[in-house]
């Protein structure tokens, strides 16, 4: 591997950020969570979003939550094709992609050994395979809603927009994921 494809990689991904903030908004992808929570709960409970032509969204939610930001979330519960739900949507899609083009460009290199032989799932024990990382992915989307933002919209598109809560938040995940990834590879080490 080379050693400045991290940079081509942080160039095409602060490029892709300042296009989809200066054409559209800045990017964030844990609201849609709540969006298709929300197109569940109304599908069950009719009422809980309404019509409301006094707003600007065009919706109320007796639900304080979707109510928030004059009924925002209300409107993109009830309109959910548009570009936070596409852009959600393609996510996997693009993944997809890039994996099946990189595969035909890296055919019979490392990275495809790498994938072939990863020992996810491989005579591991189903809790620390599929239940930890769920249960750790949970918390973590929680938390980020608690926040009301993610790492896309709190730091990336926050920095990008000068945001100040956006350098608060970056510094405090980095303070935090370091340690954590360091005790947690002395763990592993330890228990190998």
């Amino acid at each position: 591997m080379k050693k400045n494809t991290w940079m081509k990689g942080a160039l095409i991904l602060g490029f892709s950020f300042f296009i989809a903030i200066f054409l559209v908004k800045p990017i964030g992808v844990s609201t849609q969570f709540s969006v298709l929570s929300g197109i569940i709960h109304s599908s069950i409970d009719k009422n809980v979003i309404v019509a409301d032509p006094s707003r600007e969204s065009g919706y109320s939610s007796t639900n304080a939550y979707y109510d928030k930001n004059e009924g925002k979330l209300a409107e993109e519960i009830k309109k959910p094709l548009n570009y936070s739900n596409v852009f959600v949507l393609s996510i996997p899609v693009g993944s997809l992609l890039g994996y099946a083009l990189l595969r035909k460009k890296t055919a019979n290199r490392k990275i495809d050994e790498e994938v072939e032989n990863c020992e996810i799932g491989k005579n591991k024990p189903i809790l620390s395979t599929y239940v930890i990382p769920f249960v750790g992915g949970f918390i973590l989307l929680f938390g980020a809603r608690m926040a009301d933002g993610c790492t896309s919209g709190h730091m990336m598109s926050g920095m990008m927009q000068g945001s100040v809560s956006g350098y608060v938040f970056a510094g405090a995940v980095f303070a935090t994921a370091i340690p954590t990834a360091i005790i947690v590879k002395k763990f592993k080490d330890r228990r190998a």
